[in-house]
């Protein structure tokens, strides 16, 4: 069976159930639909979002969890952290007035908006709920 969130010409929603895609067209062009508050024949589908299975939701939460884990232990492992001197250290890294080199570090909203808007290139390292980031 397949719901349908009906809409008629007047602008009521309505569910309906139908064997199949063709039953609802089928009915449709014959008159057989009917909206049950005004009843106009004239219907059609309405916005619908689809239906997404949730069977092992909980395996592929832990699977995205360990994946952004070890994406954060392989990028603190490879790189400095410069802490909330983040802002400044990019910045003299792009102009040539410190080492090129892989840094980390902490930088506000505004901060980071900035860098970008200068060109400079920063990645958000993502966090996982339980981390505490």
């Amino acid at each position: 069976m397949i719901h349908y969130s009906l809409v008629c010409e007047d602008g009521h929603n309505f569910d309906g159930w139908f064997r199949d895609s063709d039953s609802f067209e089928r009915q449709c062009a014959q008159g057989q639909i009917a909206c049950p508050i005004c009843a106009s024949t004239s219907v059609s589908r309405g916005v619908m979002a689809p239906h997404v299975a949730r069977s092992g939701r909980e395996e592929d939460a832990d699977r995205l969890r360990s994946m952004i884990r070890e994406l954060r232990e392989k990028v603190v492992a490879g790189t400095e952290d410069v802490g909330d001197r983040f802002p400044e250290e990019a910045r003299a890294i792009e102009e040539g007035d410190a080492d090129r080199r892989p840094i980390r570090g902490r930088a506000t909203f505004e901060e980071a908006k900035a860098l970008l808007e200068d060109g400079i290139e920063i990645l958000p390292i993502p966090g996982l709920p339980n981390d505490g980031n």
